[in-house]
């Protein structure tokens, strides 16, 4: 049992035969597995190795799936696959309503719950990647977690406007965005501005991080339309 991969799945079932086979299955598949005997061990080793999915018994001895599940809602998004004896539907309405992914009803066939692990990961991987917290290009690094932008290592001071469109232009590199799309960008309820004051705004903002603002190489303009973030460093002429 490896509890350190990334593909790892978290049994919760209090059944020891029923535990090792799906730990036997699900490894036959290429996933790593860990496994809790009660809710208690389920949170803690939840905590502990952050698994891909967790696959969660609602009769569990100390603290029970559901309670397991809502702790587990309250701070992740991470998958969970109710497997219980429960059949009634209102045991499957509260399971998904708390935020269950799937619910496989015992006796079940170890294949199709390795199915439905599968099917799950596939829809729900995308969703939990974290996103890449900064941005760089020849010395100018956008943080988009706090907010800041520096330039060649020194603190670059943005208003929220020019931050907007620094942000808008430079985690899209190479896309062209018309004017009228970015004052979308800082006028998001729909007043009304003529869209050449992102001329106005552009300048002030290549000012603070061109070289040259009179030849700027990160902030380029497409000429009739509006306005693209540099796709590879352009050196000086």
């Amino acid at each position: 049992m490896n509890d350190s991969a990334a593909n790892l799945i978290l049994i919760a079932e209090d059944d020891k035969k029923t535990s090792n086979l799906l730990v036997t299955y699900l490894q036959r598949d290429g996933f790593s597995t860990a496994v809790a005997f009660d809710g208690q061990q389920a949170l803690d080793v939840f905590h502990a190795s952050q698994p891909q999915l967790l696959i969660l018994d609602i009769m569990l001895p100390l603290v029970d799936g559901w309670e397991v599940c809502r702790a587990v809602r309250a701070k992740s998004n991470t998958p969970i696959l109710f497997l219980t004896a429960r059949d009634e539907e209102a045991d499957r309405v509260l399971g998904l309503g708390l935020g269950g992914d799937d619910y496989v009803v015992k006796p079940f066939s170890p294949r199709e719950v390795v199915a439905r692990v599968k099917a799950i990961l596939r829809r729900t991987v995308a969703t939990i990647v974290p996103p890449i917290p900064t941005r760089s290009h020849a010395g100018l690094v956008l943080n988009l977690e706090k907010r800041r932008v520096a330039l060649n290592g020194s603190p670059v001071a943005l208003t929220p406007i020019e931050y907007s469109l620094l942000k808008t232009l430079m985690t899209a590199p190479g896309r062209v965005f018309s004017r009228e799309e970015l004052v979308e960008q800082f006028y998001p309820d729909g007043e009304i501005v003529v869209d050449r004051v992102v001329d106005v705004h552009i300048g002030k903002l290549r000012q603070k991080i061109e070289t040259d603002p009179a030849r700027p190489e990160l902030i380029l303009t497409v000429r009739g339309i509006g306005y693209q973030f540099a796709d590879q460093e352009h050196p000086a002429p």
